[in-house]
């Protein structure tokens, strides 16, 4: 596994989600207290881009049925979404957000 650029830090804004493509895997990124998360961008319910929906406490909203994930661990919190996210581990360095594919 080797980790790939996917934004600027800079780009990124607290409680706002980032959506970025790495070698066609559709990533999500979020900034939540000063961290950066990434899950895969699509919710696990049914094809809807997570990077749409509400983050909120650390927690992403999915913009088309409101299932809930936690962005650090990628759990599934209410129905109808009862899959988990995928989750990738994130480096910040010298300013530039990378994920490990």
């Amino acid at each position: 596994m080797t980790f790939k650029f996917a934004a600027n830090l800079d780009d990124l804004n607290p409680d706002e989600p980032y959506a970025t493509t790495i070698e066609s895997e559709q990533i999500a990124l979020y900034l939540v207290d000063g961290e950066v998360y990434a899950t895969h961008n699509v919710c696990t319910h049914q094809f809807a881009l997570l990077s749409d929906g509400y983050l909120e406490d650390g927690c992403i909203e999915c913009p088309l049925h409101q299932g809930r994930f936690d962005v650090k661990t990628g759990a599934a919190l209410c129905a109808p979404a009862s899959a988990p996210v995928k989750i990738y581990k994130v480096q910040v360095e010298d300013g530039a957000v990378m994920v490990e594919l």
